[in-house]
C-alpha cells in the first residue's frame, strides 16, 4: 500500500482514494466482523478522523513505540501517504473478506520483523512485533474510537461499547497478540479492562523532544489540503479535547489545543465540521458508490435479522 496506490494531491484526497479502494465490491465472506457488529457501526461513525488523530497522538506517548516511529518510519516525508495506508489498513480489516483481512495484517507482520532497535530516552530494547506494543496500539486505537464516539458521535449503550472492545480483540490477534484472556496477556475485551490496561501501562510512558515534534507537526499538519486547513485546526482540537485527563497532562495541553488557555471545541461545531469533511469525502471517485455497498450490506443484515426475529415470536403469537 503505497501513495501510488492511493493517489491524490493531499491527505483527505488520498484517505478517501484508500476508502474507496478497499471497501470489497464482492466479498467472499462477511470478514472478522459483519455487517451487524458494533465495528462496523463505530468505524462508519462521523467521527472517525477525530479518533484516528487522537490515537495518533495517545500512541506517541510510549517511548519505544515512538522510537520505532522515529527510526524506521519517513511519515514526515508524505505524511498523505502514510495515513492513507493506515487507513486502508483498518478498512480493511473492518469491512474486507476473511482473507483480505488476514492478508493486510500479514502485510504489517512482515514490515514489524525489521522495526527494531534502542530506544534512545530509556536505553530498551524494542521490537514492533512485541505483543506488549502490539497492545499499546490496539488499545490506543480502541479506547480513541470510543471516546470520539462518545463525545462527537452517535454514541454508544455501555453493553455496545463492551461489545466492540470485544470484538476488536479479533484484529489484535490477527497482526500478532495472543488469543488469550487479558489476564493471560491478550487484548483487553471489555471497557473495565481497558481501564485496567491503561492504569498499568500508564508508569512507562513519557514524553521527550521527538513526542512533542510529532504532536505539532500532527495538529498543525502542512500536509493538509489548503482549503480544508481550518476544518483540521476543529478536529485536531476536537481530539487534543478528547484525551484524558492525564495524556493532556502529559503533553501540557490546555483542553480544546496545545496551549494551556485553549477553549475547547463545543459538539455541535465539530460535528458540522465532520459533516463538511464527509461531504468533501463523498464527492472524491468512488467514495460515494463504496460507501452505498457499505449500506447495502447493513440493510441486508438488518433485514434478515428482522425476519429471524418474526420468524421466532410466529408460534408465540399463534398459540393466543
Amino acid at each position: 500500500m503505497t501513495a501510488g496506490v492511493f493517489p491524490g494531491t493531499g491527505l483527505f484526497q488520498r484517505a478517501a482514494a484508500a476508502f474507496a479502494d478497499c471497501i470489497p465490491v464482492d466479498p467472499a465472506d462477511d470478514g472478522l466482523f459483519g455487517p451487524g457488529s458494533v465495528t462496523w457501526r463505530v468505524h462508519a461513525d462521523l467521527s472517525a478522523p477525530v479518533s484516528g488523530l487522537r490515537s495518533l497522538l495517545l500512541q506517541a506517548l510510549h517511548p519505544l513505540a515512538m522510537a520505532g516511529v522515529d527510526q524506521h518510519s519517513h511519515w514526515r516525508e508524505d505524511p498523505a501517504a502514510r495515513f492513507a495506508s493506515t487507513s486502508a489498513y483498518v478498512l480493511t480489516t473492518t469491512y474486507g473478506d476473511k482473507a483480505a483481512a488476514r492478508a493486510a495484517a500479514a502485510r504489517v507482520r512482515q514490515i514489524h520483523e525489521h522495526v527494531r532497535g534502542t530506544d534512545p530516552v530509556t536505553g530498551k530494547h524494542y521490537e514492533a512485533s512485541d505483543p506488549a506494543l502490539l497492545i499499546w496500539v490496539h488499545a490506543a486505537l480502541v479506547d480513541s474510537a470510543l471516546a470520539a464516539a462518545d463525545r462527537y458521535g452517535t454514541g454508544l449503550s455501555d453493553a455496545d461499547k463492551d461489545r466492540y472492545v470485544a470484538e476488536m480483540t479479533a484484529v489484535a490477534e490477527i497482526i500478532g497478540v495472543p488469543a488469550a484472556s487479558f489476564a493471560d496477556g491478550g487484548a483487553p475485551a471489555n471497557v473495565a479492562e481497558l481501564d485496567a490496561y491503561f492504569a498499568a501501562v500508564r508508569p512507562d510512558l513519557a514524553t521527550s523532544r521527538s513526542t512533542e515534534d510529532t504532536a505539532t507537526y500532527l495538529l498543525g499538519m502542512p500536509d493538509v489540503e489548503p482549503e480544508l486547513a481550518e476544518v483540521w485546526q476543529v478536529l485536531a482540537a476536537a481530539a487534543v479535547t478528547s484525551l484524558p485527563d492525564w495524556a493532556r497532562a502529559m503533553y501540557q495541553f490546555g483542553e480544546g489545543g496545545p496551549a494551556p488557555d485553549s477553549v475547547p471545541p463545543g459538539r455541535d461545531e465539530v460535528r458540522q465540521v465532520l459533516g463538511i469533511l464527509d461531504a468533501v469525502y463523498l464527492g472524491e471517485p468512488g467514495v460515494l458508490e463504496a460507501r452505498q455497498r457499505l449500506t447495502l450490506r447493513i440493510r441486508r443484515a438488518e433485514q434478515a435479522r428482522a425476519e429471524e426475529t418474526s420468524a421466532g415470536q410466529a408460534p408465540a403469537e399463534q398459540t393466543r
